[in-house]
Formats: structure tokens, C-alpha cells, sequence
């Protein structure tokens, strides 16, 4: 599988997609989307992948946005066209049944921020920022923008951030829960490498229902979120992982998760 704009590299059950246009601040054009996306589906439909990691190459950007070279041609239809029932790497990760990490080296905007918010967990270097600043150029953000910085950040703040454009700085979105993580640029990989060694401790079949749960509650009543719980919580009894992660607990020794 050859790419332009990505490198894809799968190495110790992780699929690594790193954005690989540096010199234009990992900005996202028709193509980087659409390899991303394809990235994406291989790591989902791999077996041997239980961990996925986003990040951007070079130290200035996770991804700067949308390549903007593509506004001045877009019309309302061309853009419902591609957009209404097709699939975007922003909502697709949430479906993906494994974790997805962004690890983020600098900035985070407008498409970028809501990349790396699609997301299970954000790693952010000291230098990141994120924004959505696509109302200095004449949009509102499209790509998750509006709805999922809302839950993340509160009211208030996704209507600061999303009307003045403004970005925030890595520590600003760590004390607003927009991030898991920020650590010195240094640290950045080496801090990745250990959220990833305890993902893989744990077992990918309740890790999937674990994720299925989580986003349930984000997108249902509470009172069907609950019942969605409920049904999640007793399916984890029909797995071999399960069994195993008791006796290994009751047996004081690591437990050996096959996914099954």
C-alpha cells in the first residue's frame, strides 16, 4: 500500500499514520484525507492491530487544517456532495473498535484540532495548540467542530474558540479537559510509548465494548445509555478475556488476553 501524503507503518501490533506534509504544516488536502481513511479501515480490519496512533510529521504540526487551496473552488454542492453519507476519518475513529491516540507535536488546527479530537486519548507536547480558527476564513468548522468541541470544552468556551478563531495553548486545553496528557516535545514519543504498553495489557475485546460504552453516552439519553451499559457489561461474560483477567487477578500473575 503506497501513499503520498501519510506514512503507514505497522510495528508491535501498532499502526502508526503520521501526516506527512511538513513543509505545509500537515495541512489536510482531498488526498491526505482519503489516505488517512484507507489507513484507517487496514488498521481496523487487522487483527495483529490493537492500538492506533495519529500524529504529524516534523515538530511544528499535528495538522494546521484544511488545505485552504481547496476553498477557493468548493461550491455548497460540491461539498454536500462529498460529504453528506460518506465517511470521514474524524466520526470514523469513533466507530473503530480499538484505541486511537493523537499524539500531538505542535499545532492543531481547524481540521487538525478535530482529527486529533475524533480521538480516544490526546497526547500533547508542551508546544501544541489547538483551534478552530475557520471563521477567519469565511466558514463555520465541518468536520466535528461545533459539536464535539462543545463536550469537551463546555459552552461557553467552544463559542469563544469557535466565533473569535482563537487558538489555546497545550497547558489552557489540559486544565479544559480537551487533552488527556502534555509533556515537554522531548518526552512526547517516550510518553505515547507507555499509554500504549498499558493499552496492550489490556484485553481488545472488553477494550471494544469499553469504547462502545463510553460513546454511547455521549450520543443517547442516559437512560438508554444505561441499558446500553448493562448489555455491554453482560456480553464481557461471554469472552474468554474475561475469565482469564479473573483467574489471573485471583492467581496474583499477568494476565494472556487473546482477544477472544
Amino acid at each position: 500500500m503506497k501513499f503520498e501524503t501519510i506514512i503507514y507503518e505497522k510495528k508491535e501490533n501498532v499502526a502508526w499514520i503520521t501526516l506527512n506534509r511538513p513543509e505545509k504544516f500537515n495541512a489536510q488536502n482531498q488526498t491526505l484525507r482519503s489516505e488517512v481513511m484507507a489507513a484507517l479501515e487496514d488498521a481496523k480490519d487487522d487483527d495483529e492491530v490493537q492500538v492506533i496512533v495519529l500524529t504529524g510529521a516534523g515538530d511544528r504540526a499535528f495538522s494546521a487544517g484544511a488545505d485552504i487551496n481547496m476553498f477557493l473552488d468548493w461550491t455548497t454542492v460540491s461539498v454536500i456532495t462529498s460529504t453528506k453519507g460518506s465517511k470521514r476519518p474524524y466520526t470514523f475513529m469513533r466507530e473503530i473498535p480499538k484505541p486511537v491516540i493523537a499524539m500531538v507535536n505542535g499545532l492543531a488546527l481547524g481540521g487538525g484540532c478535530e482529527l486529533a479530537m475524533g480521538c480516544d486519548i490526546i497526547i500533547a507536547s508542551e508546544n501544541a495548540r489547538f483551534g478552530q480558527p475557520e471563521i477567519s476564513v469565511g466558514v463555520i468548522p465541518g468536520g466535528v467542530g461545533t459539536q464535539m468541541l462543545p463536550r469537551l470544552v463546555g459552552e461557553k468556551k467552544a463559542k469563544e474558540m469557535i466565533f473569535t478563531g482563537d487558538p489555546i495553548s497545550a497547558e489552557e486545553a489540559l486544565r479544559l479537559g480537551l487533552v488527556n496528557k502534555v509533556v515537554p516535545a522531548d518526552k512526547l514519543r517516550e510518553t505515547v510509548d507507555e499509554v500504549i504498553k498499558k493499552l496492550k495489557s489490556k484485553s481488545p475485546a472488553i477494550l471494544k465494548f469499553a469504547k462502545l460504552a463510553v460513546n454511547k453516552s455521549l450520543d443517547t439519553p442516559l437512560s438508554v445509555g444505561v441499558e446500553c451499559e448493562a448489555d455491554l457489561f453482560a456480553m464481557c461474560f461471554g469472552t474468554q478475556d474475561q475469565k482469564e483477567g479473573a483467574k489471573a487477578f485471583l492467581e496474583k500473575r499477568p494476565p494472556k488476553y487473546t482477544g477472544k
